[in-house]
């Protein structure tokens, strides 16, 4: 006899996240094999970090410096990918209720909004990137030039905003 209260011993099917992803023109595996191998880079450094830590009391100087760069690729590269699945932050409340033409049309203004913020961070980082290029900046751990680093922020956040852009045009040829 089974109680409320007592767990099932049926198995439980988990809906799989990428069967259910729209088709769009660029694969989204794109996304999730860079997150596969930033996450995977990421662990390596921290993991020959910490060993060369506990055998020798020091540490890789470079690797602090280098896992936050990986932490910044990997949160624009998962944000695409948020994106490009409609899976990003928003208030479902809002975005859930009404007719189905409010809520194409809010999803719609989203992906605008979202398309156009990414696309000025985009325009403003190549400022950015191309100061830290003509004024020699270096990183402060290694001494690399530091666009080495920040001409990825205007390349993802770009994908970001064409990410976006494809989500618009797939709400809007939804009926």
């Amino acid at each position: 006899m089974h109680l409320p209260h007592e767990p099932s011993h049926l198995p439980v099917e988990v809906p799989d996240p990428a069967a259910q992803d729209e088709r769009t023109v660029v694969p989204l595996k794109i996304e999730d094999w860079l997150t596969v191998i930033v996450m995977g880079l990421l662990a390596l450094i921290t993991f020959a970090n910490v060993l060369v830590r506990y055998f020798t009391n020091q540490s890789f100087a470079w690797t602090e410096e280098l896992s936050v760069f990986l932490m910044i690729v990997l949160a624009l590269v998962a944000g695409s990918a948020s994106v490009a699945r409609n899976r990003h932050i928003r208030i479902e409340f809002f975005a859930d209720a009404g007719s189905p033409a409010r809520q194409r049309a809010l999803a719609r203004f989203g992906a605008l909004v979202v398309a156009g913020l990414f696309a000025l961070m985009a325009a403003l980082s190549m400022r950015m990137v191309y100061d830290d290029f003509q004024y020699g900046e270096t990183s402060p751990g290694i001494g690399v030039p530091q666009w080495w680093y920040s001409m990825w922020l205007p390349i993802l956040a770009s994908a970001i905003a064409l990410r976006a852009l494809g989500l618009f045009i797939r709400r809007g040829r939804r009926t």
